[in-house]
């Protein structure tokens, strides 16, 4: 498989974590963006508002090896360690979107799941949109709680922290990382008037199998 161009790459990524903060998915510097580039990962630089950032401040890092022999002007998010172990445990991944949300974080400061309330979370694996355990922010703990979340997944939220979404394409990522946002103000919408029924493990089965015959949602 070939590599992808690196200075395309970092353009989207800056593009893609501008079009974030527009949509209001990340809030001042919070979450960030990674993706695979053959033995090592882009990834947007710390504390750095996505107005003002440019593809040279994009760092690199490689995928194995000392996490110290990063390249960029800027340091790498504080969370390279999750983007860097999802990368490695899962191949299926070549873009990882990391935000605070407004509503998934909210879901996600109460510690619950996302149940399958609304059929497009078959989008994202399974019957139900996992919440990690507590684990502080840039921590190796965080890390692997994260991981274990995502295992046949494509999305998790992260308790008291906000929610993670991965997907084959920086563009793929980022259409998921609107649906989960959408889904979870949905969601807590049905909390405030009593909650919603939830769908069957085989409803959401069916679901996904219509939708890759049709290939729902695919093209993004």
């Amino acid at each position: 498989m070939s590599i992808p161009d690196e200075a395309v790459i970092r353009a989207e990524m800056v593009h893609e974590s501008r079009r974030l903060a527009d949509l209001g998915l990340n809030p001042g510097t919070s979450g960030n963006i990674s993706h695979r580039l053959g033995a090592k990962m882009l990834i947007t630089p710390s504390a750095v508002p996505p107005q003002t950032m440019t593809p040279e401040m994009i760092c690199a890092m490689p995928l194995e090896g000392d996490p110290a022999n990063w390249e960029g002007p800027r340091k790498p998010s504080s969370e390279w360690r999750f983007h860097r172990d999802i990368l490695a445990a899962r191949p299926d991944v070549e873009a990882i979107v990391h935000t605070h949300a407004t509503h998934c974080t909210a879901l996600a400061m109460t510690r619950r799941d996302i149940p399958a309330a609304h059929y497009m979370i078959a989008l994202f694996g399974g019957p139900s949109i996992r919440c990690a355990p507590y684990a502080r922010f840039g921590s190796q703990a965080l890390s692997d709680v994260a991981v274990e979340a995502l295992k046949d997944r494509l999305a998790c939220l992260l308790s008291n922290h906000g929610m993670i979404v991965v997907g084959p394409s920086l563009q793929r990522a980022m259409f998921l990382a609107v649906e989960l946002e959408t889904l979870a103000r949905q969601y807590l919408l049905t909390l405030q008037i009593g909650g919603g029924h939830v769908l069957t493990d085989a409803q959401i089965a069916e679901t996904a199998e219509a939708m890759a015959d049709r290939g729902y949602g695919q093209a993004s």
